[in-house]
């Protein structure tokens, strides 16, 4: 079959949540013609993928692409995130995607979409379905959408073995069990093991059936304090003044998790384990309650075999029923990949340069790309924020934002864009507070007060950090 040949200014690989941000800041800031290769059969990414139940955890407010709302602007009624503002659900995600692809990208008449279609590199990809051929002549960038690599469940294989004559499923195919079983065994203790417990619960489980085994406790945010808008201001803006004072103020790195904690910018499902994971998810009061209702959870590492009857795991093992049902939720979303240059000569690599915000991150660098001259200006204002892993990764995590948030703020032209961006969440927040609102100017004043030593004391933190790895290395 002979090979296709097409032209565009960027091709891009991937149409997953960062692909479609970038996408769409491009659209709107230039008059670029851009190709988009992806596996899946719609836009969305791993969306495709996820299981039935699954939300958003953070508000619908700032996620998507800049140019639409995903939001219906209204708060969560009922429900364990009732009061604060609504999380799109999977399917509202996947049509929004759907929809911002065939009438907003397609009908622009500059964006072709190849769906799947496998990139097999040097600009040319190949149709799933037909083994059509396609070279695309890429006058400006190619663009990797693709390599934070989010695992799911329904697509993960785990990292341990068992019997053949388990009852074992995927975290997508609990909303399918059509005869409960004595007892519910959850493996891994992130988000998707978050969710499949409080699904769980929310279907009248009861909690002294439900085993949750947990390699690794959490520190969490209170979802509360995300919220992008002005009525929860004194919270979300108050939760970041706190971090600054704790951060300013910390004699080590313990203290700071404890003054964290005490002030309610980071919880845990349990206050007498120390967490060793930190992933940025984030959680209402209402579901941390709910899952201390969990009383049987499993802490002894990570699991290395399932058989009928035990879990043998790194640290012992466990009995269980016999007819136990094991749920899958051990993906992990966060990739074990190095941070590599954004912008590399004909190559843009898609990576978070603001904590936990990919979406954001993505349109970010659209617009750095299309607004700035070269490559050594786009990577200054591009410095990638590592997606965090374990605990103390909080530190190291927020001083690379925290860098990059000084470096835009000597940006006029760029503080401005991220005023008028909806993904960005909370510069409009900031920036539109009243000069005659004495309670949040007060609130600022003391945020912005403890920067400089929070700043100092950060890099502190970090080296005491540094010194104690490199002294376990040599034990």
């Amino acid at each position: 079959m002979e090979v296709q040949i097409l032209e565009a200014d960027y091709l891009v690989i991937g149409s997953g949540a960062m692909g479609m941000a970038f996408v769409d800041t491009l659209l709107t800031e230039t008059d670029a013609t851009i190709i988009m290769v992806d596996m899946h059969g719609k836009p969305g990414g791993h969306w495709n993928n996820a299981y039935p139940f699954v939300t958003l955890h953070q508000p619908s407010n700032f996620y998507g692409v800049g140019s639409k709302e995903l939001s219906k602007g209204r708060k969560d009624e009922i429900g364990l995130n009732i009061g604060l503002n609504e999380l799109a659900s999977g399917a509202e995600v996947s049509a929004y995607f759907d929809e911002v692809m065939n009438h907003h990208f397609l009908t622009s008449g500059r964006v072709q979409y190849f769906p799947m279609c496998k990139y097999t590199g040097n600009n040319q990809f190949t149709s799933l379905t037909s083994e059509q051929t396609f070279s695309v002549k890429v006058n400006k960038r190619l663009v990797d959408a693709t390599y934070l690599n989010t695992s799911v469940p329904s697509t993960h294989k785990p990292n341990f073995t068992m019997a053949d004559d388990i009852d074992f499923i995927a975290l997508n195919d609990l909303p399918r069990v059509a005869k409960a079983p004595e007892q519910y065994v959850v493996v891994g203790g992130g988000k998707t093991g978050i969710d499949a417990c409080l699904w769980l619960l929310e279907k009248q489980v009861n909690p002294d059936n439900i085993s949750w085994v947990m390699p690794r406790d959490a520190w969490l945010m209170d979802r509360r304090n995300t919220q992008p808008t002005q009525e929860f201001f004194f919270d979300t803006i108050g939760a970041q003044a706190n971090q600054m004072e704790a951060l300013a103020q910390a004699s080590s790195v313990s203290d700071l998790f404890n003054k964290l904690e005490s002030t309610g910018v980071l919880v845990r499902l349990d206050t007498q384990i120390e967490p060793e994971m930190y992933h940025g998810a984030t959680i209402s009061q209402q579901e941390l309650t709910q899952l201390r209702r969990i009383k049987h959870v499993i802490r002894q590492g990570r699991v290395t075999h399932l058989a009928k009857g035990e879990i043998t795991l790194e640290q012992g093992s466990q009995e269980v029923a016999e007819n136990a049902l094991f749920i899958d939720c051990s993906a992990s979303a966060i990739g074990d990949r190095k941070s590599l240059p954004v912008f590399n000569d004909d190559k843009i690599t898609l990576q978070t340069i603001r904590i936990i915000q990919p979406v954001f991150s993505a349109a970010l660098i659209a617009h750095i790309e299309a607004a700035y001259e070269n490559d050594h200006q786009k990577n200054a204002l591009s410095q990638v924020v590592p997606l965090p892993n374990k605990s103390t990764d909080w530190l190291t995590v927020n001083a690379a934002f925290m860098k990059n948030q000084y470096i835009w703020s000597q940006d006029k032209s760029l503080q401005k864009w991220l005023y008028f961006n909806r993904l960005d969440g909370f510069s409009k927040m900031v920036a539109d507070v009243s000069p005659n609102d004495e309670d949040k100017q007060a609130l600022l004043k003391r945020l912005r007060g403890n920067v400089p030593k929070a700043m100092e004391n950060m890099m502190r933190l970090i080296a005491s950090l540094e010194t104690k790895e490199k002294e376990l290395s040599h034990v």
